[in-house]
Formats: C-alpha cells, sequence, structure tokens
C-alpha cells in the first residue's frame, strides 16, 4: 500500500499542548499533543484505552483538562462545555450519533440551534433551505423533508454528518466513522471526506482500521497508554512502523505464576453466527484453561459472549457443554449448564446500584438461600460472606450499598456473583477495565486461582499485556470473525494488533 504525497504544512488550527486528564485512580492523559490542520486529515492511532476518546471529549468541550494547553489558531482558548467547543467550530462525528427517527431530516440537522423568525419561533422554510443546501454539499441522495425512519443505517450517518457541519465547523472529527457501513458506503464516505479536505477543514479521524488511515490520512499522531509517542507524515512511514509505536512498550505488569495445566474439554463452540455481529465462531475451551480473546473496536467479541450467555440469540451454531448439545436461550439456560458472564459495563449490566452487596451476590443464586418461597436472611448472608472474603473484598459491612464501593471492588463483587452460582464456564469481559493497578493484580491472582481450581476462564481484553500475561491460548477477532488462533512464542504484541487490524502486507524487519 502506497501512501499518497502530504501536502504541504499550513499554521494549525488546533493544537493541544502538554495536555493532561486524571479521573479517581487512572491517568487518562500525560501531557500529550496534537495538532490538527486545514484542509488536512490527522489519524489518531492507538490501542482501546490509549486515550484517544478522552481527548475528543476535551476537545468537543465535555471534559476539562488538568493541565496544558489547547490553542485555536495560536491563542489559548477553555472549553467549559460542548457549547464552547462548537462556538470554536469543533464538532464530532461520533460512531453511535443520538438521532431522533419520529423527526424529519431537517429537524434532526437543527436539533437544537434551529433558525428563529423575527417573532422568536422556528423559522421552518430557513431552516429546510439550509438543510437542503448541506445535504446537496455532501451528496446526500435524500430530501430534508424526509422522515429519517425511513432512512437507512448510511443515510442517517450522513443526517449526523450534517449536523455536525450545520454549525459551521472549522474542526470535524471523525471517531470510528466507518464501523456499521458497507463496502460502498465506506467509498462514499472516502469522497465525503476529501470534499470536506476542499473545503479547508481540518479533519482528526480515528480508526483501528489500517487500511482506512493510510487510504485518506495525511498525518498521523500515535497515543500509548495515555501518553504521547510521535507523530509525522503518512507518507514517511510504514504500517509496521506505525504497529511498533501503538504496541512498543514492555510487558512491565507483574502476573501471577501459573502451573498452565490444562483438562479436558468442557465447551466446544461450532459455527456460532449472528445476522449483523458475528459469523462462524469455532473454538474449544479446557478444564483449568485461561483462553483469551482480544480484538479491536467493532471486532464483536462482547455480542459473541452475549450470545454464549444468552442475552442474544445466534442465528445458527452449536454450543456443546462436556459434550452434550446445549441451547442457550437465556441466561438462566447458561446458568443452569455452568455458564456465566462478567460484562464490561459493571455498573449497568453487572451489578444492581442501589441494593446492598449482599443482595447483589446472592441474586442469582435465591433458590440456595430460599426455603418455601421465603428469603432467609441468614443464608444470603452467609453465601455473601463467603465468596466476599475469597475475593478479598473491601468493605465496610456487607450492608454498604455497591455503588459506594470502588471500581475495583465494584468488580469483585460482580464476580462473587457469579462464582457463587459454582460455574464450570466464567467469562470476563474486560473484567480489569477502570479499575487501579493494585485491584487489577488482585483480579489476576483470583483468576489463576478459578483456573488452578478446575473452572474454565474465557477473558476478553483490550489490554495487550493482560492478553499475553494470563492467556494459555489467545483468539484474536476482527470484524466479527475470527482473524487468528494464536498461543506460545506466537503471542506477541506485534501479531496480535496485526491480526486484529488485518495488516497482512510483510514489512521490513516486522514479524510475518
Amino acid at each position: 500500500m502506497t501512501p499518497h504525497a502530504a501536502p504541504a504544512t499550513p499554521s494549525a488550527v488546533v493544537s493541544m499542548d502538554l495536555i493532561t486528564k486524571t479521573f479517581p485512580g487512572v491517568k487518562a492523559l500525560d501531557q500529550v499533543k496534537l495538532d490538527l490542520y486545514p484542509g488536512q486529515v490527522t489519524a489518531l492511532v492507538g490501542e482501546n484505552g490509549a486515550g484517544k476518546s478522552t481527548t475528543v471529549k476535551i476537545l468537543t468541550g465535555i471534559y476539562q483538562t488538568d493541565g496544558g494547553t489547547i490553542r485555536i489558531d495560536g491563542d489559548p482558548v477553555t472549553f467549559g462545555t460542548p457549547n464552547d467547543a462548537a462556538k470554536a467550530g469543533i464538532t464530532a462525528i461520533h460512531q453511535e450519533t443520538v438521532l431522533f427517527d419520529e423527526l424529519s431530516v431537517a429537524e434532526n440537522i437543527y436539533i437544537g440551534h434551529a433558525p428563529r423568525n423575527r417573532f422568536g419561533l422556528i423559522d421552518t422554510a430557513q431552516m429546510h433551505r439550509n438543510a437542503s443546501k448541506l445535504l446537496a454539499d455532501i451528496g446526500a441522495p435524500f430530501s430534508s423533508h424526509t422522515q429519517l425512519r425511513d432512512l437507512g443505517i448510511a443515510n442517517k450517518h450522513l443526517v449526523a454528518i450534517a449536523r455536525a457541519l450545520s454549525v459551521d465547523a472549522r474542526v470535524v472529527i471523525m471517531d470510528e466513522p466507518t464501523a456499521a457501513l458497507s463496502h460502498k458506503e465506506i467509498e462514499e464516505l472516502y469522497e465525503l471526506v476529501e470534499t470536506l479536505k476542499a473545503q479547508g477543514k481540518a479533519i482528526l479521524f480515528i480508526s483501528h482500521k489500517f487500511d482506512e488511515i493510510f487510504r485518506i490520512a495525511d498525518r498521523y499522531t500515535v497515543f500509548r497508554d495515555g501518553g504521547f509517542v510521535g507523530d509525522g507524515l503518512i507518507a514517511e512511514i510504514t504500517e509496521g512502523d506505525l504497529v511498533s509505536m501503538m504496541v512498543g512498550r514492555s510487558v512491565d505488569q507483574i502476573f501471577p505464576d501459573r502451573a498452565r495445566e490444562v483438562g479436558e474439554e468442557v465447551l466446544k463452540v461450532v459455527g456460532y453466527s449472528h445476522p449483523t455481529e458475528f459469523a462462524d465462531i469455532n473454538f474449544d475451551l479446557k478444564r483449568g484453561e485461561i483462553l483469551g480473546f482480544y480484538g479491536l473496536v467493532g471486532a464483536g467479541r462482547s455480542e459473541f459472549m452475549q450470545a454464549l450467555f444468552g442475552i442474544t440469540k445466534p442465528s445458527k451454531g452449536v454450543c456443546r457443554v462436556n459434550g452434550n448439545i446445549k441451547v442457550m436461550r437465556s441466561p438462566a439456560d447458561a446458568v443452569e449448564n455452568g455458564i456465566v458472564y462478567v460484562p464490561e459495563d459493571r455498573g449497568k449490566q453487572g451489578a444492581v446500584i442501589g441494593l446492598p452487596i449482599f443482595q447483589n451476590i446472592t441474586l442469582p443464586s435465591l433458590g440456595r438461600t430460599s426455603r418455601s418461597g421465603f428469603l432467609r436472611l441468614a443464608e444470603e448472608f452467609k453465601l455473601a460472606r463467603e465468596y466476599a472474603e475469597r475475593l478479598d473484598l473491601r468493605a465496610a459491612s456487607l450492608d454498604q450499598d455497591i455503588g459506594n464501593l470502588s471500581g475495583g471492588n465494584q468488580q469483585k463483587v460482580v464476580i462473587a456473583k457469579w462464582l457463587a452460582t459454582q460455574p464450570q464456564v466464567i467469562i470476563l469481559d474486560e473484567p480489569t477495565k477502570g479499575i487501579d493497578i493494585g485491584s487489577k493484580a488482585a483480579v489476576h491472582e483470583f483468576m489463576a486461582e478459578l483456573a488452578a481450581q478446575g473452572l474454565s476462564v474465557i477473558m476478553v481484553s483490550s489490554e495487550i499485556p493482560e492478553i499475553i500475561g494470563m492467556s494459555d491460548r489467545v483468539i484474536v477477532m476482527r470484524d466479527g470473525l475470527i482473524a487468528a488462533e494464536l498461543s506460545g512464542d506466537d503471542v506477541t504484541p506485534e501479531l496480535l494488533v496485526r491480526h486484529a487490524a488485518g495488516i497482512t502486507t510483510q514489512t521490513e524487519g516486522a514479524p510475518q
């Protein structure tokens, strides 16, 4: 793949310098820099968790910096609200933009900032004229009067782009813009990007797809673990060098030593498919094994795990537990067959905020803590205490609201909840996301103990050190398909990213 020649460098529209942002227990950005130029596309590249989303939220006024300077045309600015960023001409097109099916295209474009007449009422005629011009500028094949519900995904995406441009944007942020588009629609988006460049817009393009980056980007900036790694011209870098910049840190976390002795097959998945999320998933899982699932945004890992747990239904495929075919029509079916799932979003899907710790732990095991339809409080406390102690839960008491716990302790409660059902297979979806280093180490230790006790573990993780440090084998997913299965010395940062990003070309010095 030969990158196109880069244009001459004008002055930056936006400059972010030494930007720092800290959340409780996590330093999301540590003195990063980013420059955006008129008429050029800058690709912001990095693994999941590198700090890209935080940067976008700072640029659009959702988050405020803890340190550093943002400049527009060389002048320092502060974005206290999203409205401040919009007034400065910065707009974002997110992967999942909120639109309203019951409104017209024009109403969706101008919701919140529709033109007004001299009486202060919405000037509907002017709104449609303005919307029609925006739609024509981006080549949209539908009218401003069209109801949004009558449009397909790609055309709804065009509405979101028109809405972003309706604020007279100078900077357009595209965050994974092709995630839900077909090949033809992606080509049309590329044409739109060229149109925006010709209009002098500065474009920040965030994508995990290297073919897209090398197709349309003029410049690149690489973040890693919340830090700035480097930037430059796309024409002057190879895919292999970009991968090395993304993952070029040592696996310096300390992971527990494990005997890594696996037993007989516990779970076998054959041909699992879903109409839109994943297809032809095949793998086996053995007793005492930790099987890692790695992939980038949109790979379909979580969607597959939810189907395996019975939250959604596959269109075809077979699941065998201990050699017997089982159908997971619901989470209750999965739990009955010894499969449990700890979701990535513990706050919304894993824990019941407002309930005390002990009730969160015993919720799936009420059959063990009740008699004749009545709950036995002493039995609940006994069961909850057993698993709270096993996970070294740090809480004032088991009566404490789970919402008042730290992220790491909330995660322990969610894991305890499912372990209390005495499963054979536990699926951990991003088990250490958003928790501090100490809690991560505790979760890793406990995962190793579970495997040593014969429990089979499926671990979905976007953190390469965690994948390498904890997994016996690794399955890499891309675009809803299994891209590779790696084990032993093949589990390297470079190979993981190459398979996840779909990089098939061989560059000098890079592994096959």
